[in-house]
């Protein structure tokens, strides 16, 4: 396992950070495809063996059982100080007055609410899920940081807005002398690539971490076009949503994938990551995954260092895409 800072932090994380969306109560949850704890439970210990050492949740995620899936895993077979426990906030807890969003009543109330169903007396990384439109930037922003200064948070982080949004509230805490997000989770893989555009410089010119989601766009990258289809692809409204507006160049894209797959001899999922892992300032991709197969090959990616020419021709046929993801 490779490991690297978290954007300008002195926090060591691993190259792959393992996503724990899949991991909950489908009775509990939109996507029908989730793991039980039973099932869940090999695929972290995989990943601690494997020598990850970072897992991204959210409090929404099979509204909260993720969060008690994983921190009982953790417990068992990880030591809390080699581990880097991040988690989210925004979406809805529950119905009625004050169940999402980021209000210094959410953000007080729901840091608590994780920090009991991880088992933990802090969490690494808490980052806001969404912007929160009806909320105060200045009022977000002072919430995170007493969450920080209680000790209930290491670092804060943010995901998914739009670049202007994201420098404001950087503006906003460096003129007041809040903690400051170090990180960006934000959607980005190789047929969706607009977070080039001002995201990524952004985190640049600031010292921000990008730990991406849906690398491998929802498995569009690891197989053929026209495969058989996945009980994901299936049912999970939220990636088709994502996909599909660009078929055709982004079939391209995933012909492409394979064939320089077939050409290096590696899965094309390392193609895939090694695209991501050589994109500045990526920081650590974030695997969703449901196998121990796909944390064995997502780690194998690390190997694999792609020559200018090749990076080229994998981006070479991609178009603009509908912005996803901000909402």
């Amino acid at each position: 396992m490779d490991y690297t800072k978290l954007g300008s932090t002195g926090l060591d994380v691993s190259r792959i950070c393992l996503g724990c969306m899949g991991f909950g109560d489908p009775e509990r949850w939109i996507h029908k495809w989730v793991l039980g704890e039973e099932e869940s439970r090999p695929v972290i210990q995989k990943a601690v063996e494997l020598g990850i050492n970072f897992f991204d949740t959210a409090n929404v995620y099979s509204l909260g059982v993720s969060e008690e899936i994983l921190g009982r895993a953790l417990r068992d077979f990880a030591n809390r100080d080699e581990v880097v426990i991040a988690t989210k906030l925004h979406g809805r807890m529950r119905e009625g007055p004050n169940g999402g969003g980021l209000s210094r009543k959410a953000i007080m109330s729901e840091i608590d609410h994780s920090l009991k169903r991880l088992g933990t007396d802090y969490v690494d990384l808490y980052q806001i899920h969404r912007w929160d439109p009806h909320t105060p930037i200045e009022e977000t922003m002072e919430a995170l940081h007493d969450v920080v200064k209680a000790g209930k948070a290491r670092y804060i982080g943010a995901s998914a807005m739009w670049a202007w949004q994201f420098q404001r509230a950087l503006h906003v805490a460096e003129r007041h002398g809040w903690t400051r997000f170090v990180s960006m989770q934000d959607h980005l893989n190789l047929i969706y690539r607009e977070e080039e555009r001002e995201m990524l410089p952004l985190c640049r010119a600031e010292g921000i971490g990008v730990i991406p989601y849906s690398p491998l766009a929802s498995g569009r990258l690891t197989r053929d076009w026209s495969s058989e289809s996945t009980l994901r692809s299936e049912t999970d409204q939220i990636a088709r949503s994502k996909y599909g507006a660009t078929e055709g160049t982004d079939r391209q894209i995933v012909e492409r994938v394979a064939d320089l797959a077939g050409k290096l001899g590696v899965p094309r999922v390392h193609i895939a990551l090694a695209w991501l892992l050589q994109k500045q300032p990526v920081t650590a991709p974030i695997i969703g995954a449901t196998k121990i197969r796909h944390l064995e090959d997502a780690v194998g990616a690390l190997s694999v260092k792609l020559m200018q020419e090749e990076v080229t021709s994998l981006e070479e046929p991609y178009v603009p895409h509908p912005i996803v993801g901000h909402q």
